[in-house]
């Protein structure tokens, strides 16, 4: 008897030691870097690769997070470069994240893959057909989108004139521009060269390199055509729009602000005078990353404590 007991004791104490362990065994824990100078070394190991944490279509989304996140770099970079950070912060909070380089002309280069060089509209079709594929993989009905520089200009081309409404929950977005950049005062000097009939021929010089530089423009049919209708942020999508004053390529930072019921926008300065990040630092700043946690899981928002922040990173 007393050795059946034994036994008994034995048994139970290595069942709740194997209960104890296993969620140390079953969940990963991702280091998560806090400055832009990351994306260097993950670029020279892996060109183009996605971002720790990132596409894994055998991710099987949670009661608790059922929507997928979908990263969308900015201008000239590439899912590598742009998402060292969310990409295994996202993961290390139970998400199913997924990230593409888009815009891509012609066959990428070895070292270094620039993405986002098409017309957004081009481009818009590739986030179309991703984000198909990743509903298709993981079961879900709807993807939440996070957003850089163009990545939050261009997936809304997709939302408004490719039905991507029904297919998008919260659209977060990191230095949006939705009025375009004034940057250098290129969009007065565009509009300078097509009252005096140039734009053609700047179009034939540049277009060729990158398709959507001049969309970025204030006043540039792209955003014009955004702009129409029933303008940029479509019902049944909830957008937060999260700036810097210190964005010195969205030009006034403040063309990041939406008008809308299903709007919120976030300076990150108001919350946090010490924070320093300009337009690429954000994708690796803390307050940045707390403002983005609590769009994602608006049930479940958190104070975002200040954190003092350089220009390119926490």
């Amino acid at each position: 008897m007393r050795t059946t007991k034994s036994l008994a004791a034995i048994f139970v104490a290595a069942a709740l030691a194997l209960i104890g362990a296993s969620p140390a065994i079953a969940e990963e824990t991702l280091p998560v870097p806090w400055t832009l100078a990351a994306a260097l070394p993950a670029q020279a190991v892996n060109p183009g690769g996605p971002p720790p944490g990132a596409n894994d279509f055998g991710c099987r989304p949670s009661a608790a997070h059922p929507n997928p996140v979908v990263l969308i770099h900015g201008l000239s970079a590439n899912q590598t470069v742009n998402w060292q950070t969310f990409g295994p912060l996202l993961k290390n909070n139970g998400y199913c994240v997924f990230s593409l380089t888009y815009g891509v002309p012609g066959k990428p280069l070895p070292i270094y893959q620039p993405g986002g060089l098409l017309p957004m509209e081009q481009s818009a079709k590739e986030l179309s057909a991703f984000v198909d594929k990743v509903l298709g993989a993981t079961g879900a009905a709807k993807v939440d989108i996070l957003g850089h520089s163009e990545g939050t200009l261009m997936p809304s081309h997709y939302v408004k004139f490719l039905g991507g409404a029904s297919k998008v929950d919260k659209y977060v977005s990191l230095t949006p521009l939705w009025d375009g950049t004034t940057l250098f005062g290129a969009s007065h000097l565009y509009a300078l060269a097509g009252a005096l009939g140039l734009a053609t021929g700047i179009n034939g010089v540049l277009d060729p390199v990158c398709g959507s530089c001049r969309q970025f423009l204030r006043g540039s049919e792209f955003l014009t055509k955004l702009r129409s209708g029933n303008g940029v942020f479509q019902p049944g999508v909830t957008y937060t729009n999260i700036m810097t004053r210190y964005d010195e390529a969205v030009v006034p930072y403040t063309s990041g602000m939406g008008k809308g019921p299903n709007v919120k926008n976030i300076v990150l300065q108001d919350g946090c005078v010490l924070d320093l990040a300009e337009h690429a630092g954000v994708v690796a700043d803390r307050n940045a990353a707390g403002h983005v946690l609590n769009a994602l899981d608006p049930a479940h928002a958190k104070p975002v404590p200040c954190v003092p922040a350089t220009p390119i990173g926490s």
